[in-house]
């Protein structure tokens, strides 16, 4: 069974929609307790660093979250924020992030930017992946973004898929069964679709 990581951000009724479409049991988690029947996690995210780290600190989810992910090694899909939570910091803000994934979240510069590039970096873009079985049978994907920042992981073995906005990043992370992207999959059709269900048969 899949849990959605519920701490007040993130667009849980899409994840939970797409679930049931694909007739998989996916359950919406807010304690400690109910995270302990999953065997993924999903860790969703919208919106600032700190904010978010707080309020998952302030859920009280934080700890069972760190024995299933690095202790029992539970696969977990971290979105958009949820993935930059993963980091160790970021730019955006002054709170230590999970440290899950070997890395740091940084913002783009946009004086080195190339072409007629602004942010937010927000729409539709290719993404570029690696062979992995998070990306199962895609061809030339393409994904919704909506963010500033990007993940600057410490080993390029770490990157999943990166994506060209004005210069390359990374998109996709992992760090043994830790993944994060920085784009929604809940927001990008049957692309979307299909990497959920390639999580969910890890």
């Amino acid at each position: 069974m899949i849990a959605l990581v519920d701490y007040g951000l993130g667009n849980i009724p899409a994840f939970l929609h797409i679930y049931k479409q694909l007739n998989l049991a996916c359950v919406r988690a807010t304690t400690a307790q109910e995270l302990q029947q999953a065997d993924k996690l999903i860790l969703p995210g919208v919106g600032a660093f700190d904010w978010a780290m707080q309020r998952l600190e302030q859920s009280g989810m934080r700890p069972c979250l760190d024995e299933l992910v690095l202790r029992r090694k539970i696969p977990v899909l971290g979105v958009c924020v949820g993935m930059q939570m993963m980091a160790r910091s970021s730019e955006e803000g002054k709170t230590s992030g999970l440290g899950w994934i070997p890395g740091e979240v940084r913002r783009f510069d946009e004086a080195n930017l190339q072409g007629k590039i602004r942010l937010p970096h927000m729409g539709w873009n290719d993404v570029y992946p690696k062979d992995h079985l998070l990306f199962k049978e895609m061809t030339t994907p393409r994904f919704y973004f909506l963010h500033s920042y990007y993940f600057s992981a410490d080993s390029a073995q770490a990157i999943l898929s990166e994506t060209d906005y004005g210069g390359g990043f990374a998109s996709a992370v992992h760090h043994e069964m830790i993944f994060g992207v920085q784009f929604h999959p809940e927001k990008s059709h049957h692309w979307g679709v299909q990497l959920l269900k390639n999580f969910a048969d890890l």
